[in-house]
């Protein structure tokens, strides 16, 4: 196969489709690593500041990019015509779900419309979004089959779903494990072996449903397991059992227990998305994913019951939530990142909006907030207890806050994320 030579000897011209948090990180290793890479992204801003040699994604230095493109290993263009001239078309662009919670594949549909526009024999093609099983060979080899070019034989096909954790210091794109899984043997071998240039561990699988499954489990996996103690939380907090200290003992169990914690609700692209593309796809098949739907339901509600608790703390002040100034620490989906797809801070404000309470907030993630009938900027915590806060309420608890002085200072204190732990006051309710 001409496509493992030119991988091997790094002659392979690599094109990646979607420059996000998935694409970016991938597009830099493989250009670090030799590769002529050429990123392709709708958003100009995005191509300007890469061709710039600037990262806009933490997880990726400014200094790789940098290089990369000073190098001339990389370069990002608005033009998916030039893609025309790479063996390996990567796509890796967002799968979000409707306000009816189906798959919303449009942002797929795009991209292989693109690639199959310029699609030419022995090129390899991988999708990496993740999806349904049955996505790669019911929605993509059709479309791009559709030319006259056959998958497995004039072209390769493939899926590896993404494993990104944005903000994750000891897991990133070359030392966490590939899932592979081709349309045929020979798509399979290609896809390791590209993968296998800049990837530590590879782990082929024997279809792309298997690997487009992997995914959705692992994801799906937490997903219940954070419901199931979301729901656990709900019922200590009416039993007046401290969650927090029930799971920190049950974890030194070395065998047969995993911790996991509860929270304001599921945040990022995945976690809150994937099961509803399981539970979907199982519904096309005939089987309701009983279990998944409910820990969906659990964690879905967990913005209104911190918005409860909100109510409780000003109750013990004697203060209404109508016209109270409530103060959000924390607005991104998890702690140290900028990153706010699905954060649960955006229905938190909103329902605090919708009870009539005024709702600042401070995050040095992200300094504006700007999400439907949410538009706010973030203030200082002086400037917040300046402005009269009747309550603070810890969302996301990034590393540079000082809690005891949060402790200290804000009247009262509603902690979702147990970044208070140790403290203990008449003014600090814990989720």
């Amino acid at each position: 196969m001409e496509l493992l030579q030119r991988i091997a000897d790094k002659r392979a011209r690599i094109g990646v489709i979607g420059l996000g948090y998935v694409g970016l990180p991938l597009a830099v290793e493989f250009a670090r690593a030799g590769f002529h890479v050429v990123g392709y992204d709708v958003d100009a801003t995005k191509v300007a500041t890469l061709n710039g040699g600037v990262s806009y994604i933490p997880d990726v230095p400014t200094a790789h990019v940098a290089e990369a493109v000073a190098a001339g290993t990389l370069r990002a263009t608005t033009d998916a015509g030039e893609l025309a001239d790479v063996d390996v078309i990567d796509i890796c662009v967002p799968t979000p779900l409707r306000k009816t919670k189906d798959p919303d594949l449009s942002y797929v549909v795009q991209a292989v419309e693109a690639t199959a526009k310029v699609l030419r024999k022995g090129q390899l093609v991988i999708l990496e979004s993740t999806t349904y099983p049955g996505t790669t060979d019911e929605v993509v080899q059709p479309a791009l089959e559709a030319g006259g070019l056959e998958a497995g034989t004039d072209f390769y096909l493939a899926f590896s779903p993404e494993r990104v954790d944005p903000g994750n210091p000891s897991f990133q794109t070359k030392n966490i494990p590939k899932v592979v899984g081709g349309m045929n043997e020979a798509s399979t071998r290609a896809a390791a072996a590209l993968y296998g240039s800049i990837i530590d561990t590879i782990v082929p699988v024997s279809s792309t449903r298997v690997a487009e499954m992997v995914k959705l489990l692992e994801n799906t996996f937490r997903a219940v397991n954070i419901g199931l103690v979301n729901e656990l939380a709900l019922m200590c907090n009416r039993m007046g059992i401290n969650v927090w200290e029930v799971i920190d003992a049950a974890k030194t169990k070395p065998f047969g227990f995993m911790p996991f914690y509860p929270g304001p609700g599921l945040g990022g692209h995945c976690i809150p998305i994937d099961p509803f593309y399981l539970s979907w796809k199982a519904k096309q098949s005939g089987f309701e994913a009983r279990f998944i739907e409910l820990a969906g339901q659990v964690n879905g509600t967990m913005p209104e019951y911190v918005v409860t608790r909100v109510a409780d703390a000003l109750n013990s002040a004697k203060k209404p939530i109508n016209g109270a100034a409530v103060h959000v620490i924390g607005v991104a989906y998890k702690r140290d990142i900028d990153d706010m797809r699905e954060s649960p801070a955006l229905d938190v404000i909103e329902l605090l909006k919708r009870k009539g309470a005024a709702v600042s907030y401070t995050d040095p993630y992200v300094p504006v907030l700007q999400h439907g009938p949410v538009d706010l900027a973030s203030i200082t915590l002086e400037a917040a207890l300046g402005g009269g806060c009747d309550c603070a309420v810890i969302v996301t608890d990034h590393q540079v806050f000082d809690y005891p002085a949060i402790a200290a200072r804000f009247p009262l204190v509603v902690d979702t994320r147990n970044a208070l732990k140790g403290l203990r006051s008449p003014n600090i309710f814990p989720l």
